[in-house]
């Protein structure tokens, strides 16, 4: 490279940087995954690096633009090979000891902007998570303020149940988590059955690639009944690791490392002091990023 290119390439990465950790929380809602946000955030720095960065006047605004396009084309691609996923798909854990992100996006609500649209997605991050105003709105998506401002309200109808009520404190969370993880994995069935809500929800997401639920389960006893098979089988299964607690898309739970040696996070959704969801990622793929950061001593 001539001189002038790598200062060209030091201006962008310099003008790029204080809004990379914004960008790529939109890219990560936007698509659920932490491998694909990454591919948009490379691309998002290319485009940058060959743009007349002089003639925009406010960066942020542009980038967003073109970080939210580039997930909208991701999207298309992102939805045909969930049609085809084994099992329930759980997006990739973004596991902190101290978390950044906003609490309103927690793991329920990422699964429930699985079911809309990817416009309906992203005019329901931008206004009602980024409080974009629906004049910005419309000119990422390309649509009329009205147009932009009808798709934010179906989406805010489909996924208003999945918003957090009261959400739990990160300490009283975390115990909770600990009670959890002693009591399931010790096979204390009765202490199990006094944690979770009559209408909890288990979720369990191995992509074909290592042993977990073909399906979510559904309320008290059935998800009793798993977490009994579960003790059964770990008390013949070889043993296993505590990672450590952390908070998990948003919500309290833990990093373990199983029998085989691979990592699995557990991420639990508390409401009224008891636990109404449990998402398990055990699909290594998913989990590729979370090892390196423990690799690194980041995590």
């Amino acid at each position: 490279m001539t001189d002038a290119a790598d200062d060209a390439a030091e201006e962008a990465a310099a003008s790029f940087a204080p809004l990379r950790p914004i960008l790529q929380r939109t890219a990560y809602r936007m698509l659920g995954s932490v491998a694909d946000a990454e591919d948009v955030m490379q691309e998002a720095f290319v485009r940058w690096l060959r743009t007349d960065r002089g003639a925009v006047r406010e960066p942020e605004a542009f980038l967003r633009r073109m970080v939210t396009r580039l997930c909208l084309d991701q999207l298309k691609s992102a939805r045909r090979r969930r049609e085809l996923y084994f099992g329930p798909w759980v997006p990739e854990p973004v596991v902190e000891a101290e978390p950044d992100i906003d609490e309103a996006v927690t793991l329920p609500l990422l699964m429930a902007l699985e079911r809309l649209s990817p416009l309906e997605r992203a005019a329901f991050l931008l206004h009602d998570i980024f409080d974009l105003p629906f004049e910005e709105v419309a000119t990422t998506l390309e649509r009329t303020p009205e147009a932009s401002r009808q798709l934010a309200a179906r989406a805010r109808a489909h996924v208003r149940a999945s918003r957090p009520r009261f959400p739990v404190a990160k300490a009283h969370g975390l115990e909770l988590a600990a009670a959890f993880l002693e009591a399931s994995r010790g096979g204390d069935i009765a202490g199990l059955r006094a944690m979770l809500a009559d209408d909890v929800s288990f979720y369990s997401d191995g992509g074909g690639k290592r042993p977990a639920g073909g399906r979510p389960f559904a309320g008290i006893d059935e998800v009793l009944a798993a977490f009994t098979a579960l003790a059964r089988l770990l008390r013949h299964g070889g043993r296993w690791e505590l990672v450590g607690y952390r908070m998990i898309n948003g919500l309290p739970g833990f990093v373990t490392r199983e029998a085989d040696g691979m990592l699995q996070t557990t991420a639990l959704l508390i409401e009224d002091d008891r636990i109404a969801g449990v998402y398990v990622v055990r699909n290594p793929e998913k989990l590729r990023h979370l090892e390196a950061e423990i690799a690194h001593g980041t995590n």
